[in-house]
This record gives C-alpha cells, structure tokens and sequence, in this order.
C-alpha cells in the first residue's frame, strides 16, 4: 500500500500541522512584551523594531533558496531541522541577558521557520492524492492564522501567569518535541509501516537551469505584480501586529496586555474568514483581479483612516478596522491564485516563494520605519500619540504600492476559474 492510500497519512498530517501551528505563533508572540522588553534591556523603539524585523529579513530571503533545496533534497530533513532550530532560537531567546542574544535567537527562529510552508506543502503532496491535497492546504493556510491566533489571547495568559521567560522556554521545549516526532513520523516509523521504497510519483521532465528561470522570473512584469500585490496587503498586517498593535493598545487605550492582545485577534478572525471567503468569491467571479482590486482598495483605506483620526479612531471603529485589515491578510490567499493562473506549474512554486518574499519583506520592513519615526517624535514632541499617529503613513505607502501591483496584474479571464477542491 503506497502512501497516498494509507490511514497513516492523516497521522501526517496532523504532525505536521501541529508544527506550523506553534511556529507560526513564534512570529508574532514576542510582540506581546515590547514594552517589557524595552524596559527590562534599556533598549529604544527602532531597535525593538529591528529586532522584529530580523526574523522576517531571514525568512524572506530564504524562501527561493529553500524551494530549490527541498526540490533537490527532498522536504523532511529541512522540515525537521526547521522545528528543531526554531525551538532552539525561542529557548535562546527565553534565556536572554544581553539585547545581541536577542537578536541572534531571532535569527536562528527566521532559519527554521523559513523551512517550514514550502517543505509542509512538498509533505502533503507526497501523502495525499491531488483532489484531497487541493481541499487540505486550504486547512494549512488557515493553520497559520491559527498559530497567529495562539500567540494572542493564550501567549498573552500564559506570560501574565508565569512571565515571558518561562512562557517562551516552555515553548521553546515544546518545538524541540516536535523535532523529534516529526523525525519519528516521517523517518522512522515510515520506514517500518511502507518499507518498500516508494515510486516516485512525479514524472520526470527536462527542466531549465534554475539561473535560467530565475532571470526570466525577475524580467516578468507578472511576477512583479504579484510580488508587490503580497507586499502591500501582508506586510502592513503582519509587521504591526508582530511589533507595534500591543503597544498601541497599551499606550493609545490604556489597556492591559490581554485587551490588547484580544485586539490582535479580532483581525485574526478576520483573517480566518477572509482566506476561505475570497477565493469562493473569486471562483464565482470567474476572476481573480477584480475581487483582490476590492480587497487592496478597502485595506488601504482602512489603515488611511487611521490618518483621518489623527491615529486614535473610537474603540469600535477600531475593531472594525482591524478586522478588515485582517481580512484583507486573509484573501492574500489570491496571490498565489493567481500564480497557478498564469504560470506554468514547472515554474509555480519559485514564483510562489518571489510572490512570500514581497509580503515578508514588508513584514520585515514596517516594524523597523514604524518604530524609528515613534522614537523620532518621542524625543521631538514627548508626545507618544504623534509618534503613532505618523507611524500609521507607513501601512498607508505599502498598501499603495499593494494597489499598484493588483493593477499591473494580467490574467485571462478565460482561465480565471479557481479551484476551490
């Protein structure tokens, strides 16, 4: 019996899932304690900022190269040393005196977790027929909201009870754990339940150099527009609420950290309805542009509003924004929609890993700009609702240069048709 046919592949599935669940929590956890970081290491805005941002500056330039590698090496190996490094960068970071152990424990966190979407989607390939692989990684898009949603609500009660350090230790152990299950699922215990080698199930076709595609995808104006369509509608959302919505809330509301934190996940919610909702809607649509046109116009101006009302807009509204703002992270399911529209498949999955780099990118970017202008007019003005106020041009810019790409985008209307599995 051959992998796609047998029970254990769920056993698989739910490993594998449960390892993204907590890596992807590791991205935005650590900005529920900026402000103790800042207090407890004597450190300013912009290097909290930097600091935030080095994982994602790591995760961002590792995506092509890691595709070509699981392609070559095949995907356990890095999936496995992914969690593994990942627990080691959050048990480092729990363990941290020195603001330089911070930052290289970020960066050891960036390494694994840039192992984790490419490998999971391989796995799942390999284990599940096509018609159930196209119904479940729906499933592991959602599971990184999920993960996102972890490191809200429960990360925030967990360090309010036993404080950052152990909260982020204990973590940090538990990705260790992970390691060595996935090395017991997908080596191990494959080898004694399937130990025939199994028959490769892709056809091998004569492929172009990957300098070669990865020219041509860098001359592509498509690939541009893509890259910058994922630019402006992550980065925004990902880079505030990895760093700055916290904060926010604390400084601007004079919440506690668990409010701030339910903040956060009022735009995850939205995330987890806008993924699965804009892609039914493209698909009835027949089109893929026209519904992402919609989605950068709305997010661009939501984070405009905050503009409008000098950076402090009524609590309602306020949810309401960052709701939409998360649901517009959500439909960023359509970038790589679009990918699999007007590429061919040969080519779908460096293009796939140019199109995440853009929205990591961003990522990476805002909370860096972002806490350098709230430390400019913190010492200007004194006045920390200036600082945030002006921080808020920043998601503005990208959601624009978000709008721009959305309009270079071409697709053939005949083709538009999403597979919805």
């Amino acid at each position: 019996m051959g992998k796609q046919h047998h029970r254990y592949r769920w056993i698989v599935f739910v490993s594998v899932l449960f390892t993204y669940l907590l890596m992807a929590s590791q991205r935005t956890a650590p900005g529920l304690i900026t402000d103790q970081l800042m207090r407890d290491f004597s450190v300013t805005a912009s290097t909290i900022g930097l600091l935030t941002s080095i994982q994602f500056f790591v995760y961002t330039s590792l995506q092509i190269p890691m595709g070509i590698l699981a392609d070559r090496f095949g995907p356990n190996f890095f999936l496995i040393f992914g969690a593994t490094l990942t627990g080691l960068g959050t048990i480092l970071y729990s363990l941290g005196t020195h603001e330089f152990v911070l930052f290289f424990s970020r960066m050891l966190t960036g390494v694994g977790d840039a192992t984790i979407w490419v490998n999971m989607v391989l796995i799942l390939a390999q284990w599940f027929h096509k018609k159930e692989f196209v119904r479940l990684i729906g499933f592991a898009g959602m599971t990184g909201s999920l993960g996102f949603l972890l490191a809200t609500v429960p990360f925030a009660t967990l360090i309010l009870l036993f404080g950052w350090r152990i909260t982020f230790f204990s973590t940090g152990l538990l990705l260790l754990l992970c390691g060595g299950l996935l090395y017991f699922v997908l080596v191990k215990n494959t080898k004694r339940i399937i130990p025939e080698k199994p028959a490769v199930i892709t056809e091998e076709v004569p492929r172009e150099k990957t300098s070669i595609v990865i020219r041509r995808i860098f001359s592509s104006r498509q690939a541009w527009a893509l890259f910058f369509c994922h630019f402006g509608v992550v980065g925004g959302y990902v880079g505030f609420i990895s760093s700055w919505a916290v904060p926010y809330g604390i400084d601007m509301y004079e919440m506690t950290r668990s409010e701030a934190s339910q903040l956060i996940m009022i735009g995850l919610i939205g995330a987890l309805i806008g993924a699965p909702l804009m892609s039914w809607v493209a698909g009835w649509l027949g089109t893929i542009k026209r519904p992402y046109i919609a989605i950068q116009m709305t997010v661009l101006l939501s984070w405009f509003s905050f503009l409008i009302v000098k950076g402090h807009p009524s609590f309602w509204v306020l949810i309401v924004l960052f709701f939409i703002i998360g649901f517009g992270y959500g439909a960023s399911a359509l970038t790589f929609a679009a990918v699999r529209q007007t590429f061919p498949i040969t080519e779908s999955g460096i293009v796939s890993g140019f199109a995440n780099t853009g929205g990591f990118l961003s990522a990476a970017l805002l909370p860096i700009i972002f806490g350098y202008i709230l430390d400019y007019f913190q010492a200007a003005t004194g006045n920390v609702s200036d600082g945030y106020y002006y921080g808020f041009v920043s998601p503005v810019l990208f959601s624009v240069i978000g709008l721009m790409g959305v309009l270079l985008l071409k697709e053939k209307r005949e083709r538009a048709q999403i597979d919805n599995g």
